[in-house]
């Protein structure tokens, strides 16, 4: 059986929208998937379905979650294979990371186009930059004088949901859930 990993957007983060991580796993063993475990408290289930397709998965979970929770959560659902390929490509030069630099994935449900891609790359500044790799954007993010991480250029530019998580944890589910495959 194939598994997968849910990340959820805007779990935990404030604003009325904290899930225990106990209920989360025990909604996602009611939708009849197995092995299930969250991973910290942002919003990252793993789980075991006999469902390969990714689209009816996040479809079926974003509905039963609007209906347990009362509001709309965007469900980004990747295989093994892909947060094995997400985790090992490197889009930035070593040399570019340091104490002062985070790393982080936005995901998306689908591939860009190329002007949405071009539109995002143009978003470079002193403290951002972007990479766009197949359903996955590469945000390099240089820390600066307390200035806090925000999401609000990019959400402008999109127009549509994603959900944002670091680089390391990313590195962390995969050698803890798919370092054997």
């Amino acid at each position: 059986m194939p598994r997968f990993v849910a990340f959820l957007r805007a779990i935990n983060v404030g604003g009325g929208r904290t899930v225990k991580m106990d209920l989360l796993r025990q909604f996602f063993e009611s939708l009849d998937f197995s092995e299930v475990e969250t991973f910290i408290a942002t919003g990252n289930v793993v789980f075991k379905t006999r469902t390969k397709d990714s689209k009816t998965l996040e479809r079926k979970i974003e509905k039963r979650l609007r209906e347990r929770l009362g509001y709309e959560v965007a469900v980004f659902i990747r295989t093994g294979a892909e947060l094995i390929e997400i985790a090992t490509y490197k889009p930035f030069r070593e040399s570019k990371m340091d104490a002062f630099t985070a790393c982080n994935i936005v995901f998306l449900a689908d591939v860009l186009d190329q002007k949405l891609t071009q539109e995002v790359l143009a978003l470079k500044s002193g403290t951002d930059e972007f990479r766009v790799y197949d359903r996955q954007i590469y945000w390099l993010r240089r820390r600066s004088q307390g200035m806090p991480f925000s999401t609000v250029r990019l959400e402008k530019t999109l127009g549509r949901p994603f959900t944002v998580r670091a680089c390391n944890t990313i590195e962390r589910i995969v050698a803890k859930y798919y370092a054997a495959d």
